[in-house]
């Protein structure tokens, strides 16, 4: 493990504080930590309240900047590397392994593939993000006109996206049109998760059998092709699972695309097999219809090594 640099988390308080005492604030919105962390950083001086060290007791009001300047810690040991698959004045696209987080969070600042990326290419601007256990394509844009032209382009899902995933079970069919809702729901570790929900929003997805494996119906593995045509969060992982065919080793998901109920895992944890393989989108400055490609792990690989 290496030790990063620390980070200063910075936020202008609207109506939720009013009222609030900053232990009270931070205890109630910030429950990654107990009471007695956060009294233990407002001690140690870790804690700004319009600019003066805060003591936790002050009753808070709109307006306030409240910042917690989170000392060096040590991150987590990841893949540290990316693979460059294009690049011209406009875009960057690169090949994430799995385990590197696209963007800091969850424990992560400087191991990420944004650190990374930025590390060569400071203007770098990421498009979307994968998860920290999916591996794959991910599109960076280097000026501001790109990067608004793209973001648009991704609001109107004129961008194609292509996944390989690797879920357990045998399909019974060879095409899916999965349109299960994804929403938050209860979660005992985190308060909440996306998951399917009767209550989320409309999601849109197609899989496809590329392979069937193993001895049989139940033992057996189904590798998909997916085509998502909406950005849910872990939209792939929920949509499988609601088909009863998650992810081979998905922490999180069960059939029918809730957490699970026994010990349920964290939407960052690994251990599933998924990759973005395939990106279409039009070239913000020619107007080029672009197809990227990112060749598959080996156990996302049909018989022929394909």
């Amino acid at each position: 493990m290496a030790r990063n640099g620390g980070y200063t988390y910075r936020e202008e308080l609207g109506r939720r504080a009013r009222g609030l005492t900053t232990l009270a604030y931070l205890t109630r919105f910030y429950p990654h930590s107990t009471a007695a962390d956060w009294r233990a950083r407002l001690e140690g001086g870790e804690v700004v309240l319009n600019g003066v060290p805060a003591h936790g007791a002050e009753v808070l009001t709109p307006g306030q900047v409240l910042e917690w300047h989170r000392p060096p810690w040590e991150e987590e040991d990841v893949p540290l590397h990316y693979d460059l698959l294009y690049q011209d004045a406009a875009l960057l696209v690169v090949a994430k392994p799995s385990g590197l987080p696209t963007l800091p969070g969850g424990g992560f600042l400087e191991h990420t593939l944004l650190t990374r990326v930025r590390a060569d290419f400071p203007e770098a601007r990421p498009l979307h993000r994968l998860g920290r256990g999916t591996s794959g394509l991910v599109l960076f844009a280097r000026t501001p006109g790109a990067a608004a032209m793209l973001a648009q382009a991704w609001r109107d899902h004129a961008v194609g996206k292509q996944y390989r995933a690797l879920a357990a079970g045998w399909a019974t069919e060879d095409e899916f049109h999965i349109t299960t809702p994804i929403g938050p729901v209860p979660h005992p570790r985190l308060g909440s998760v996306f998951a399917a929900s009767a209550a989320g929003k409309a999601s849109s997805s197609l899989a496809r059998v590329l392979e069937r494996r193993g001895p049989d119906h139940r033992a057996g593995e189904t590798l998909f092709a997916v085509d998502i045509h909406t950005g849910r969060p872990h939209q792939i992982r929920i949509h499988l699972a609601s088909i009863g065919h998650p992810l081979v080793g998905d922490p999180l998901y069960a059939p029918g695309g809730g957490p699970r109920p026994d010990l349920p895992g964290l939407p960052g944890d690994g251990g599933y097999l998924l990759h973005a393989e395939r990106l279409t989108f039009t070239h913000p400055l020619t107007g080029e219809r672009l197809t990227l490609h990112a060749p598959p792990p080996t156990e996302l690989r049909l018989a022929d090594g394909s």
